[in-house]
């Protein structure tokens, strides 16, 4: 998964795999990037990640203890989706933080992705990754406790998964491989105490 202030510089993919080409050695390190451990808060959180952590602390607090199924899919697209004022402040703050270099930080089988917060408290236990696809299969993994994405695309009609811009909700226990088509498009994946597990076909 390539897993949130506009500036200069934007993500790009380059050496975009076939759908479904496997992914090999990236499976430790999209591993080791989603480990609760990975990553130390800076000292000093820059005023745009903190903001951002504010949107998605807003939303979760409003999500917080509902089952992951087709009704918080519905409720999400009713309340927050694509006309709403946090459908696009969340999509602001990812676009400018992938351009500024604080989102999709690290790059691996032709998308950029990245953890940038780990379960907390404040977060209502779930994490944040933003990824940046474009016409690509991301690596297949399990939802032990489900997964709420939210689609963002970049290029008009890009679709995720055969969705639209919006939310998507899969429920416990679910499997995919990601994938963005038709295009190019940010995706924000909020996970349940930040479980994931990779297959060994990532």
């Amino acid at each position: 998964m390539c897993w949130v202030g506009f500036i200069v510089r934007v993500c790009t993919i380059i050496h975009v795999p076939e759908f479904g080409k496997p992914y090999g050695g990236l499976k430790p390190q999209l591993e080791q990037i989603v480990s609760t451990t990975a990553a130390t808060p800076p000292a000093a959180t820059p005023p745009a990640v903190a903001a951002f952590r504010d949107l998605i602390s807003q939303l979760t607090a409003e999500i917080a203890g509902k089952p992951l199924d087709a009704t918080l899919d519905t409720w999400l697209n009713a309340h927050h989706g694509v006309a709403s004022a946090s459908y696009q402040q969340l999509k602001a703050a990812c676009v400018q933080g992938a351009a500024d270099g604080w989102l999709c930080k690290y790059e691996g089988g032709g998308l950029r992705y990245g953890r940038i917060f780990k379960p907390a408290e404040d977060l209502h236990g779930f994490s944040g990754d933003v990824v940046d696809m474009k016409d690509v299969a991301g690596p297949h993994h399990v939802h032990p406790e489900g997964e709420i994405d939210l689609i963002m695309p970049l290029d008009e009609g890009a679709l995720f998964d055969g969705r639209p811009a919006g939310w998507m909700v899969t429920p416990a226990g679910s499997a995919h491989r990601p994938t963005v088509s038709q295009g190019r498009a940010l995706v924000l994946y909020l996970l349940p105490n930040g479980r994931i597990e990779f297959t060994a076909a990532a």
